[in-house]
């Protein structure tokens, strides 16, 4: 069975580690901030110029003013800060941010990704994603492996406008984590109940399938 938007956001808060500075894109990423594992301290930065954005509000707790680049309500934790945004783009393109995570409409055995403009249909832009995908290193993807027709959304090449080029190597969907690697996709893990089958027929792009690919730990 495909994994819930809470269950991505689950298996990607996993890949956290202790003293991080992590961007959360909008979409799906923003959902990690209500999974930091227990024990460990990160600082989720957002482009407005919030760092250490908590998790989302309560009811007793939405304050208008505190939002994420996604315009959601946010809380802020112990320590947080809030700067000009100009500031939060120079610490984005000074490389300082330890992991990103952002959304995507389609991504290629190149590590091409494309996730600002379908044309002819009206999307939010741009944001900050070229940026991040530029002066980020360490990037995952949280999309779903196919579109809501069946379309293969993992692709030999991107057929968007891109966002960035050969900047992906990890990219977590409904159905799988897999990394990018010599121009092709590598299956590492399946969600629970989802067979290899499933995964291949809905990858777009070359695949290599190990002997065993467990299947991933989520909960709810």
């Amino acid at each position: 069975m495909a994994l819930t938007r809470e269950q991505m956001a689950q298996r990607v808060a996993a890949e956290l580690e202790d003293g991080f500075y992590v961007n959360l894109g909008i979409g799906i990423p923003t959902l990690v901030a209500n999974y930091v594992p227990t024990g460990i301290d990160v600082m989720l930065q957002s482009e407005n110029g919030l760092l250490g954005m908590g998790p989302f509000p309560t009811e007793e707790q939405v304050d208008p003013d505190m939002i994420n680049a996604g315009k959601q309500t946010v809380t802020a934790q112990a320590g947080a800060s809030i700067v000009d945004s100009a500031d939060s783009f120079a610490m984005i393109r000074g490389g300082h941010v330890d992991l990103t995570v952002l959304g995507a409409f389609e991504v290629d055995v190149q590590g091409n990704i494309a996730s600002w403009m379908v044309p002819g249909k009206l999307v939010k832009g741009m944001g900050g994603a070229m940026d991040l995908v530029a002066g980020a290193e360490n990037i995952i993807v949280t999309m779903t492996h196919a579109s809501k027709s069946g379309e293969p959304k993992l692709l030999q090449a991107c057929t968007l406008p891109l966002t960035g080029a050969g900047c992906i190597k990890r990219v977590l969907t409904d159905l799988a984590y897999l990394e990018i690697e010599d121009g092709r996709f590598i299956l590492k893990e399946r969600a629970p109940g989802v067979s290899v089958e499933e995964i291949i027929e809905k990858t777009g792009g070359e695949l290599t399938v190990p002997d065993h690919v467990p299947e991933m730990t989520v909960t709810g």
